[in-house]
Formats: C-alpha cells, structure tokens, sequence
C-alpha cells in the first residue's frame, strides 16, 4: 500500500453544525436539555423491489467480518438500526462466514427492521444451494430479502452460470420456492461484464463500484448506471473509500466529499463497512443532511482524484492493485 495513503480518520471533517445530533453514549447533566434527535435519512426506492431504502447502507465488512470482533460488530449492527438504516448486505464469502454470524445474532430479534441481502460466490446450482443454507441458518433466518451473484468480473462466468447446473437456476429456484424475495449481481472490476449479464436475466438489483474516481478508468457511470436505471433496477453504490485509497494529501481529503459525490448520482443507496460506531455515525449523519451536488461541484471533487485514479480505483481490472484485490470483496471502509 501506498505510502501516501492517509487514514481515512485523519480525513474526516464533519462540521460541528452538522454532528451536534450524534453525540452517543456520555449521560447527560441533569440540568442539561436532552439532545436533539437526529434527522431522518432520506429514502429512495430500491428499483422495482417495492421497497424503500435509506440514502446510507450497512455493509457486513470491516470489523464485522474481522474473528473476536462480537461486542463491537453487534454494537454497529445495533447502531445502524437504532438510527434508521433499513438495509444491511453481507455475503456467505465476508470472513467465512464470519459477517453473516455476527449479523445473524442481530437479525434474531430484528429481522423485521431490516432488508437483508446476501450473496453466492459458488458458480454452479447446488453449490449456491448449499451457499443459501448456511446462509440462512447463520443469519437466523428463513427468508432473504435478496440473493446475489458475488463478484462478477469476467466473461467466462456468463457460461458457468447459465450453465445447465449453473447457480442462476439456484437463485431461480430459491425465489420460486419463496425463500428469496430478489435476485441481483455484484461486481467492481469490469462494468462490461455486468452489462452482459444484465442482458442474460433480468435481475431485481445491482451493486456496483461508484466513487469519485470512476470517470478515468473502466467507468461504471457511462454505460452501466443508465443501462440499471432504464431496467429500473434498485442501485446499490460500493467502494465509495475504495479502502481508504482515495484519500490522499493534495488530493480528497474528505469522506463527507466522497459520500456525497456518490449519493448525487442516480443510485437507490451507498454500502458502506464500517470500522467503528463512530465512523457508523459520522455517515449516517452525513445521508441525514445530504444535499445534491451540482454539476460543478462534482467536477471540483472529480479533479481531486485526477492524478490517482489508479489507486482510487485499484479494484477495477487493470487498475493498480488489482491483482492483489481479493475477489470475494465488495464493500469496506477501513481505516489504515
């Protein structure tokens, strides 16, 4: 990793004005008034699903997927309920597992607060059948909200999974049977690939990479995100941190820039994993005061990442790093 890759911590400037709502867990002087709630994130639909989804999304890596992590993956699953997020992603591949257990010991006593999706890194039908349940059990539930293809990134898959015993006929069959609600993809390396598969089966939702640097290498923006919203697919908008890659000195310095950036486009919600509670809420307070950019602003955060883009965009095929990147991962914040 770069050297001059900086903590995204050490990035983060919210205005007091917009965090005096988010001060947890000090008990208040007796004299002192009690705090102000927090304003409601906004909500968007998520495509054809019928449902509505908060502007900001919990995603199941960072510490979640992180062993002897319990107190404080439940402390942030718990949290991000408790102040309004409505929607949490995971997948069976986060931790082996790990990430689905953690949130599964949350969903035992509010399953109904939240749609929960997951994903299936297994190519063929009974493999992802066997992927849904352990999904299933670790999660303690018996429905999903949505099932996902994990991680698609090249074309050969196309042929592994409409195979005769590929997994779309697993996904099919989950949501014929009631057990899945949705079907969707996911991938961050190569929009072509996903493009295609859009074209193969229409699918309910997609997650796809969406950040500030997308425009100078393999963008997602131009052809892929309109071709999701004319299907009228619910958008679900990862590696917006690009793992804290896209913060550099000289360059954007602010998650509040690069959360914003990314909630201006035509998307229903941002996933993002988070580290700690409080990296949770300084997010969550940045959905809740979301105003759109213009197109000019936009541009002046998109110049910030011009002399980087491979870094910011490491994920993407051929991008710096990409190579290392673990296939199996989708949304992360991470701190260093």
């Amino acid at each position: 990793m770069s050297d001059t890759k900086f903590s995204r911590r050490d990035f983060m400037k919210v205005s007091g004005a917009g965090t005096a709502g988010f001060v947890f867990g000090a008990p208040a002087a007796a004299e002192a008034p009690a705090s102000p709630t927090p304003p409601p994130m906004p909500e968007r639909p998520l495509g054809k699903t019928g449902h509505n989804v908060r502007l900001f999304s919990l995603g199941g890596q960072a510490t979640i997927e992180q062993p002897d992590t319990d107190a404080e993956s439940e402390a942030i699953i718990n949290k991000a309920l408790d102040l309004g997020v409505n929607y949490i992603d995971t997948a069976a591949a986060y931790g082996r597992g790990i990430s689905q257990r953690y949130i599964g010991r949350v969903m035992a006593t509010r399953r109904d607060e939240v749609f929960l999706a997951t994903k299936t890194h297994n190519r063929t039908r009974d493999g992802s059948l066997q992927l849904l349940e352990e999904s299933l059990e670790s999660l303690q539930t018996d429905h999903l909200d949505l099932w996902q293809l994990h991680n698609l990134s090249r074309m050969e898959q196309l042929n592994q999974v409409f195979a005769e015993d590929g997994a779309i006929h697993a996904l099919q069959r989950a949501r014929d049977e009631g057990i899945v609600k949705h079907l969707g993809i996911t991938g961050h390396a190569n929009p072509d690939v996903l493009l295609e598969f859009m074209r193969r089966f229409d699918f309910d939702t997609i997650l796809m990479a969406l950040n500030p640097a997308d425009k100078y290498h393999r963008p997602f923006m131009d052809e892929l995100l309109p071709e999701a919203n004319r299907r009228q697919m619910g958008v679900i908008a990862m590696k917006i941190p690009a793992r804290g890659r896209i913060f550099r000195e000289g360059g954007l310095t602010s998650m509040e820039e690069a959360l914003t950036w990314t909630m201006s486009q035509p998307i229903s919600t941002v996933v993002v994993g988070c580290d700690t509670v409080e990296q949770l809420e300084e997010n969550i307070a940045v959905a809740a005061r979301f105003q759109p950019l213009n197109s000019f602003q936009m541009a002046a955060i998109e110049a910030k990442v011009r002399d980087y883009p491979m870094e910011a965009a490491f994920f993407k095929e051929g991008a710096a790093g990409f190579d290392q990147e673990d296939g199996a991962s989708d949304d992360q914040q991470m701190d260093g």
